[in-house]
């Protein structure tokens, strides 16, 4: 069983006295930045001109450059997307680290790697919310947390832990649990669910659905409803009393389908052999360094993709009749969640 931490486990009072420089400013900086100065943490934010730097000073926060904010920092948390984050740390981060300081993730991919190598004489350690950003913002006002994974990488001072513990518990985590793990297995796991489950698995399965339901004659309109739409208040059973919840819910007629239609669109026994595949390179390496090679190229077959997605009939559909649900607020924009990048 894996080691939980809650609020008594953890002790906010270690950051006393340190200075946490939140790199960028979007999804997770954000709400990190904000939900540490809450909980009454010194905050300073490292960013690049522009719209994140007007934003972070628009909440109040002294905004530096990375390099500045990493020089004034006992402790930098580096959340900038995968693909940016090795460049920006040794062009602002690395020559400005100090002994004793601490450099934090909030994802394992960029040490898993050796995209980023830090000196022995700092600690390393990871603070990973398991939700985005707006999620953590949110339920930490609501006086709750997402769950977090914690890992100590490097510990050069002897208190990474306490001090991970303490960032979590500053963002609101603590209040949901902290599950201790690696960086080498949050990253391995976190890519496994991505591609298999939560963003690959998923986002095929409605397309598939949405297609042979518009091909057999069936309006596009019904095709999103009845395979995307209702994705969401499926995962919210399950997420909030497990797959028997959701069945409890739903009609016993439903139920028999899952039984008896659910193996035969995903044979568990070829599913399996594929999803051990993508493990296989996410293990060895082979998909970061398709994914780090994609960066340095331009991104061609990235972006190809995302437009395609763009033009596909279900995100038109989508799109439509999410903007004309009488709920929506007049302010809020079909865009999905700001990354994490600066």
């Amino acid at each position: 069983m894996a080691h939980m931490y809650y609020e008594q486990d953890c002790d906010l009072n270690v950051l006393d006295g340190k200075k946490i420089a939140i790199v960028g400013y979007g999804s997770q900086g954000h709400a990190h930045a904000l939900n540490l100065r809450d909980s009454g943490c010194d905050v300073i934010c490292g960013l690049r001109p522009g719209k994140s730097w007007e934003k972070a000073e628009k909440d109040g926060f002294q905004v530096l450059t990375v390099a500045e904010a990493a020089k004034a920092a006992d402790i930098v948390m580096m959340l900038v997307n995968d693909e940016r984050a090795a460049e920006i740390y040794r062009e602002s981060v690395a020559e400005n680290l100090e002994p004793g300081n601490a450099l934090a993730f909030a994802h394992g991919f960029n040490i898993r790697y050796k995209q980023i190598v830090p000196p022995k004489d700092v600690d390393v350690f990871m603070a990973a919310p398991k939700g985005p950003g707006h999620t953590v913002r949110g339920l930490y006002e609501a006086g709750k947390g997402v769950p977090c994974l914690v890992a100590v990488e490097q510990d050069a001072s002897g208190r990474a832990m306490e001090i991970a513990l303490a960032y979590i518990a500053g963002i609101g985590g603590a209040r949901a649990g902290i599950m201790e793990t690696t960086m080498h297995d949050e990253t391995e796991t976190d890519l496994f669910g991505e591609q298999t489950v939560l963003c690959g698995g998923v986002v095929d399965l409605m397309q598939c659905g949405f297609e042979v339901l518009c091909e057999a004659g069936y309006a596009p309109e019904n095709a999103y409803f009845e395979c995307i739409h209702e994705m969401k208040l499926i995962i919210d059973l399950i997420n909030k009393g497990g797959v028997a919840a959701m069945n409890y819910s739903i009609s016993d007629t439903a139920e028999y389908g899952e039984y008896v239609s659910g193996p035969r669109v995903l044979p568990h026994d070829e599913i399996k052999a594929n999803m051990r595949a993508v493990l296989a390179d996410i293990q060895d390496g082979s998909f970061a360094g398709r994914w780090i090679a994609e960066n340095k190229n331009g991104r061609t077959f990235f972006n190809s993709k995302r437009d395609l997605l763009a033009e596909h009939p279900m995100e038109k559909v989508g799109r439509e009749l999410r903007n004309n649900m009488l709920w929506k607020d007049a302010d809020e924009g079909d865009k999905g969640l700001d990354s994490a990048s600066n």
